[in-house]
């Protein structure tokens, strides 16, 4: 990976063996050491979160969550890499491919409505990814989910029509199933689909404001600014 090259959040990258040794070498606390050469043993991915304020431009942020311990609580490593640190990489995982996986360990009613939200956003030409808790699990195949998990849901709008469209298939499938996640416009500012359906279809419109995740900032932003990046309807591919 070239150091112009800054995967966005959620990404998965996997790490040269150089890597991995300096990360242990760095930590100071025995377990974390332990966690980090499990994970260069597995060969499992980090993935990437926001920036810190005070990484450095030549400096990617990413972490490890690791399964929950008894009482529930999901242990998390914040990580720093260099981007020539990284062996491979690739976007989040895409829900038709967790369905067609037949993920085990999810709870009993998940794998049907997985397979109902999936099949109604495929008709509206609508592809989400996954992260999270779902994620790691298909990445590792640990027991990271219970029944009080959220499904978290990445949605790549790419027009208007199909941003009001999925926000409302995704209210209707929370019903149903425990679903959250992120709405993420085409400069890689994301919203709680939640808080977007709240304000922008239910409350104030255009004129509201919702909470913005950048990669190096969490801002309040106007809907109709985000609005604005997007066309009215998905432009067709030149011929």
């Amino acid at each position: 990976m070239r150091p112009s090259q800054h995967p966005g959040r959620h990404h998965l990258l996997w790490l040269h063996e150089a890597a991995w040794q300096r990360l242990q070498q760095d930590s100071v606390d025995e377990r974390q050491r332990a966690s980090l050469a499990h994970w260069q043993r597995m060969r499992w991915p980090v993935v990437v979160r926001r920036t810190d304020v005070d990484a450095r431009a030549d400096e990617l942020c990413v972490g490890i969550a690791l399964p929950p311990d008894v009482q529930g609580n999901k242990p998390r490593i914040a990580l720093r890499v260099a981007p020539q640190e990284v062996a491979a990489s690739r976007a989040p995982f895409l829900l038709r491919d967790i369905v067609a996986a037949r993920l085990g360990g999810l709870p009993s009613s998940w794998p049907a409505g997985l397979a109902e939200l999936q099949q109604h956003m495929e008709r509206a030409g609508i592809a989400l990814s996954v992260f999270g808790s779902l994620a790691w699990q298909a990445v590792t195949a640990e027991p990271y989910l219970r029944a009080s998990s959220d499904i978290d849901l990445l949605f790549c709008p790419r027009s208007r029509s199909q941003l009001e469209g999925g926000v409302r298939l995704l209210a209707w499938q929370a019903m149903f199933l425990p679903l959250d996640g992120e709405i993420v416009f085409p400069d890689g500012a994301a919203v709680s689909w939640k808080e977007w359906r709240q304000v922008a279809v239910l409350g104030a419109g255009d004129l509201g404001q919702v909470l913005v995740k950048r990669a190096n900032r969490v801002a309040l932003e106007r809907v109709g600014s985000l609005m604005a990046a997007l066309p009215q309807e998905v432009q067709p591919c030149a011929a």
